[in-house]
């Protein structure tokens, strides 16, 4: 029997909550985690026509990229799509579930959806995010070290970037002096002891520190366990806004455009004129991008592929670079498709399905 809590843990195994923006809305936004999953619908954006789609599908969880309730709601009459949408939801016991910026900073998220559309290689956050990173220091006698390690690197601590189990580590002398209600496994109550210690660091993302500082006590072997946690203003290069990768041949602008079009199934490209002639180096964001331009500009990135564009931020480009502003919808509406492959291969025995509603609000007169 599956609940809806566990997908719930295994999205945010890919993404978790503490990724995403402070602004953001993401989680369950809808209904209980406790409640067991007949099915999961996947969508971009959550409306009164996809409730009734999970209803004439008999999924009780829908799992959308944008939440459905983004600003607070003061009142729930009906006045609004987000009310009517959330009010049906709740009287047919559907929950609602959002993997929103979350999704956006993580590798193999929306970004790297695109990328992967697009044929890139060499794949790299173009913005990576600050503060996500935490440093445990700890003491433990030397014949334990490795040991403690091992358990520390399988639960995520020691990742810096491709490189694992990374770790640092300094011989010194312990000295404590047992209470008498103290239990000790070296030394005796009231006589001070020295023991050969090891001072070890490790680094892990900062989401992790709960399961970390259990698995330490767990595989410690002294009865009160001496560490230090340092929060880190490294940038998680794995972890951040938008994505860079690179074409495998460089293609002339006009070819370009025409593989995006096809590519993403677009109806239309908007894009600024470029002093570059071709293009191989490729910078994606999803959504709204163009905080993202200095970024692009400085990776040196030919293409900005993004959306949600005003007209006067396209003068931004100043010709260093081609902004293609594809449409918020069209940049995202993939993210369906990777929860579906992610999900499926979580739950190969479950009903998981795409929502066939095509949720975007702006039409085109071509």
């Amino acid at each position: 029997m599956i609940y809806i809590k566990d997908v719930i843990r295994e999205l945010e195994n890919l993404a978790p909550l503490s990724y995403q923006e402070g602004y953001d809305n993401a989680g369950l936004i809808v209904g209980s985690a406790e409640v067991t999953a007949r099915g999961v619908m996947l969508t971009l954006d959550v409306t009164e026509e996809v409730i009734d789609e999970a209803i004439a599908k008999q999924c009780n969880l829908i799992v959308a990229h944008h939440p459905i309730v983004f600003k607070g709601l003061k009142k729930l009459n009906g006045s609004d799509y987000v009310e009517r949408t959330v009010i049906k939801a709740i009287k047919n016991d559907i929950a609602i579930y959002a993997t929103h910026t979350n999704l956006d900073h993580v590798p193999g998220g929306v970004n790297w959806q695109i990328a992967e559309r697009l044929g890139l290689t060499d794949l790299k956050v173009l913005a990576p995010k600050a503060q996500l990173l935490t440093k445990l220091a700890f003491f433990t006698p030397v014949a334990n070290t490795q040991s403690i390690l091992d358990a520390l690197f399988a639960a995520g601590a020691g990742q810096i970037g491709d490189y694992k189990n990374c770790s640092f580590r300094a011989e010194g002398t312990g000295t404590f002096l047992p209470g008498e209600q103290a239990n000790p496994v070296i030394g005796t109550n009231g006589q001070l002891e020295e023991v050969k210690e090891h001072r070890v660091e490790v680094m892990f993302p900062t989401y992790l520190q709960s399961k970390i500082l259990q698995v330490l006590r767990n595989v410690h072997p002294y009865e009160e366990v001496a560490y230090y946690l340092t929060s880190l203003e490294n940038l998680n290069q794995e972890v951040g806004a938008g994505a860079i990768g690179s074409l495998p041949e460089p293609m002339p602008l006009h070819v370009f455009l025409s593989f995006l079009k096809d590519r993403m199934q677009l109806p239309m490209i908007k894009f600024t004129p470029t002093s570059s002639h071709t293009v191989q180096k490729v910078a994606v964001c999803g959504g709204a991008g163009s905080f993202l331009l200095k970024d692009a500009i400085r990776a040196k990135a030919d293409v900005f592929v993004t959306a949600d564009y005003k007209y006067h931020e396209f003068f931004d480009a100043e010709r260093r670079i081609m902004i293609c502003d594809i449409g918020h919808y069209e940049s995202e509406v993939y993210t369906k498709n990777l929860l579906y492959n992610y999900l499926s291969g979580k739950f190969p025995n479950f009903a998981v399905c795409l929502s066939e509603v095509n949720t975007n609000p702006v039409r085109y007169f071509v």
